[in-house]
């Protein structure tokens, strides 16, 4: 079964199944010998790219001396310990320990965890709500497919849960009232924020969590100043502030962190793919000194922390983290995206910026997105029955491009790998270009 996948539509093979077999850099080449130019690294992950040597010499010699232990009772491995090390070293100063787990969903799962305990030790259990906003993506389970605030990951699931509660997304396109600058949109969403921190009950509030640029939920960078109104809100209420690096961690905004972009004071980051950069599932909770000394403190008390999993710090993808962040400062990884995510984005303006149907341009370091529009007044969403985002993103890949139709949204997105160059740019620009320019659009 695959995940994200109509399963009737794919068993009736109107579903394209592509079977991968190597990469190498920004390319990956199906079992068929078709190469394409992967401009969304996998999903947001491969960032050093495809085919790094080092990376896969590092888990077979850690498999050959150590394959697996746990971290369960205070034990570790020294690929966990290094990469934990390494990782509070490009962090935000006030970031104190790292709890690993294997994927961004179960490391928001334990954040909620980590956030409840936090107010049960300090005798507020009743601090339990959690705010996320709509478009947001934090991962697809129980409470994480709750944060998550896209539709397709709720229905027939009965979820939100009810202690999941959302707010307005910083989605500019979107604003209530087109006429409204970006300094009033941003007063709205911070009164809109303080509206239903009053309407549930601020005692009631644990934690607010968001993406330093909404990912799944359409590749939005926030207006400016909006990390900065936010913030003080949530300090004023005692709110934590989960900051969901996943996507944004380690490189992909031509910062280390988003939370260093956008001046973001964290009490809890999480971070998964960069992480690794894919080559072996590792997630992590990173946790500020204050949240951590509270925790500790707590299990003097209480006992043991009741949270765990089996492959927690599993050293096989810890050796790869390890090696995945050595390349990330070697290649000069972070300042390429800086630089490429810059002349990818202008190119894609300067070629798309007088077409019709095209809204809207947009991106931060190596994320960017097209935003498409009705051709009748070039502001209303296409019918989704016309499916014309995923048609245009497969004519992309008839050109040699992978690019991704964003759910629930007429986007086009784009996440390559933080080595792409200005030439394999231009490749992704001209593909985009000419699979729009051909495309019938509906009347």
């Amino acid at each position: 079964m695959h995940p994200i996948t109509a399963y009737g539509a794919f068993e009736r093979q109107e579903v394209t199944s592509t079977v991968m077999s190597r990469g190498e850099g920004v390319f990956v080449e199906d079992r068929d010998g078709r190469k394409k130019l992967d401009a969304f690294a996998g999903l947001y992950c491969v960032n050093v790219g495809y085919g790094r040597t080092e990376i896969a010499d590092a888990i077979a010699e850690q498999a050959r001396k150590l394959a697996y232990f746990h971290a369960y009772g205070g034990h570790g491995t020294e690929a966990s310990i290094t990469l934990a090390k390494m990782i509070l070293d490009r962090a935000p100063k006030h970031m104190s320990k790292v709890y690993f787990g294997l994927s961004g969903s179960d490391a928001n799962e334990t954040n909620i965890k980590l956030v409840w305990y936090y107010n049960e030790v300090k005798g507020r259990p009743e601090k339990k709500k959690i705010i996320s906003r709509w478009r947001a993506y934090h991962g697809s389970g129980l409470i994480s497919g709750s944060l998550t605030g896209l539709p397709l990951f709720h229905k027939q699931f009965g979820l939100p849960l009810e202690y999941v509660k959302h707010t307005e997304a910083p989605y500019g396109l979107r604003r209530p009232d087109p006429e409204m600058s970006d300094e009033a949109f941003v007063d709205y969403l911070a009164q809109r924020l303080e509206e239903l921190i009053a309407k549930e009950g601020a005692d009631t509030i644990a934690a607010f969590i968001g993406e330093p640029v909404l990912g799944t939920g359409g590749i939005v960078p926030p207006p400016a100043g909006y990390w900065d109104r936010i913030q003080p809100i949530l300090k004023k209420y005692d709110i934590l502030l989960i900051a969901d690096e996943v996507v944004t961690g380690f490189g992909r905004l031509g910062s280390m962190f988003g939370s260093e972009h956008y001046n973001i004071r964290p009490d809890i980051i999480t971070i998964a793919k960069g992480l690794t950069s894919a080559y072996a599932p590792l997630s992590g909770s990173i946790v500020s000194e204050d949240v951590w000394s509270v925790i500790r403190d707590g299990t003097n008390t209480h006992g043991p922390f009741g949270h765990g999993w089996t492959y927690s710090a599993h050293p096989l993808c810890a050796a790869a983290g390890v090696a995945n962040l050595k390349l990330i400062d070697e290649m000069g990884l972070v300042a390429n995206a800086r630089e490429v995510g810059g002349y990818l984005k202008a190119e894609l303006t300067s070629a798309l910026v007088n077409h019709p149907a095209v809204v809207e341009v947009r991106g931060e370091g190596l994320m960017c997105a097209v935003e498409l529009a009705s051709l009748k007044d070039g502001k209303s969403a296409f019918n989704p029955s016309d499916t014309v985002v995923p048609r245009i993103v497969a004519e992309i890949g008839r050109k040699g491009v992978i690019a991704r139709p964003m759910p629930q949204a007429d986007v086009i997105g784009y996440a390559p790998p933080l080595c792409l160059t200005k030439s394999e740019a231009d490749i992704i620009v001209g593909a985009t270009r000419d699979a729009i320019e051909e495309f019938s659009f509906p009347a």
